[in-house]
C-alpha cells in the first residue's frame, strides 16, 4: 500500500455519509489503545465537514481511510487538530502523518494567527507533531476556554485531569505558536546574513593576502634577478 493510493482533501457536506464510520473507528481505536479520548457524535463530525473544518482521506476506490478535524477556542486564538484516526486496514502507509500535515496546513490557512495545539497519549502522534514544529508545553499554555475542557469529560482519564486541577494528565500537551515561529525564522535569517557577511569578510581577507603574497613574490623575484645580473657566477 502506497501513499499515492490515497487522496487527502478538505472534507465537505458530500462526505457526511462517513461520519458514523469515523466515530465508530475513533471509539474502537481508543479502546484498543486503552487510552482516553473525548467522544464525538456523528452529528458533530458531520457539522465539521459542512463547515470545511475537517480533512478526509479516501482510497482510490472510494473507501474511507482516515480523518481529522479542526476545533477553535478562545475566539479563534487557539486551534486544535483533533480526532485523528486511520482505518486499521490502511495503516502503515504513512497516512496519519500526511493527514496531520494537511489539517495543519488547513488550520494555518483558516487561522493564520492562531496557536495550534494538541493533547495526546500516542508516541506516534507526538513524533508527527514534533516534525511539524510543535513544542511540548505545560497545560497552562493551552486555551483556558471552559468549553474545551468540557470536551474531556467523556475521556476515561477525566478524573485524573480534575484531580490535578487541569495542570496535567495522561496526555502530553504540544503547541505550535506562530509568533514564536516567526521569531525563530527572523533569527535564522539574521544568523544566515551574519554568516554570509563573515564569509564575505574572510573571502576579502583571503583575496588581500593573495595579492600581498603575489606582490612579495614579484618583488623577491625581481631582487633575485638583479643580484644574478650584477654578480654573475665566476666561470
Amino acid at each position: 500500500m502506497e501513499l499515492s493510493d490515497f487522496v487527502i482533501i478538505p472534507a465537505g457536506a458530500h462526505h457526511i455519509g462517513y461520519a458514523q464510520q469515523i466515530c465508530d473507528e475513533m471509539a474502537e481505536s481508543a479502546k484498543a489503545r486503552g487510552t482516553g479520548i473525548a467522544r464525538r457524535s456523528p452529528e458533530y463530525v458531520a457539522n465539521k465537514m459542512k463547515e470545511g473544518k475537517a480533512v478526509i482521506a479516501l482510497h482510490r476506490d472510494g473507501t474511507w481511510a482516515g480523518f481529522c478535524y479542526i476545533e477553535t477556542w478562545s475566539h479563534g486564538d487557539f486551534v486544535a487538530n483533533s480526532g485523528l484516526v486511520v482505518s486499521p486496514k490502511f495503516r502503515k502507509a504513512g497516512l496519519a502523518k500526511a493527514i496531520k500535515k494537511r489539517i495543519f496546513d488547513l488550520s494555518r490557512e483558516k487561522y493564520p494567527k492562531a496557536k495550534i495545539f494538541g493533547l495526546t497519549t500516542g508516541l506516534a502522534v507526538m513524533k508527527i507533531n514534533s516534525d511539524l514544529g510543535y513544542e511540548p508545553v505545560t497545560y497552562s499554555e493551552l486555551t483556558q476556554d471552559e468549553e474545551f475542557w468540557k470536551g474531556c469529560q467523556s475521556c476515561v482519564n477525566y478524573d485524573i485531569l480534575t484531580m490535578k486541577e487541569r495542570k496535567n494528565c495522561m496526555c502530553t500537551a504540544m503547541l505550535w505558536d506562530p509568533v514564536e515561529k516567526e521569531k525563530e525564522l527572523r533569527e535564522r535569517i539574521e544568523m544566515k546574513a551574519k554568516a554570509k557577511e563573515r564569509l564575505k569578510q574572510i573571502t576579502k581577507k583571503s583575496s588581500l593576502l593573495k595579492r600581498i603574497e603575489a606582490k612579495l613574490w614579484k618583488s623577491t623575484k625581481k631582487m633575485v634577478t638583479t643580484i644574478i645580473t650584477r654578480y654573475p657566477k665566476p666561470i
